[in-house]
């Protein structure tokens, strides 16, 4: 009967764990999940302003190049 409580323990214990895991990887992902759609609606913006020909930097103020 001892070897079936330690048993009992043991995988009870290991229960334990494995809900502790899977709660950190689900808040991992979630973040991941926040900052693809920051990203994509960042690249969506960026595609739009490409497409219709709004610069982004006007080149009047950068510098010329090292070489003129």
């Amino acid at each position: 009967m001892t070897d079936f409580a330690e048993r009992l323990e043991a995988l009870e214990t290991r229960i334990a764990y494995q809900d502790q895991t899977i709660e950190e990887l689900n808040t991992t992902i979630t973040a991941q999940w926040r900052q693809i759609d920051l990203l994509t609606r960042k690249l969506d913006t960026v595609d739009q302003q490409v497409r219709s020909g709004v610069h982004i930097a006007d080149p009047s103020t950068e510098p010329p190049p090292p070489h003129y």
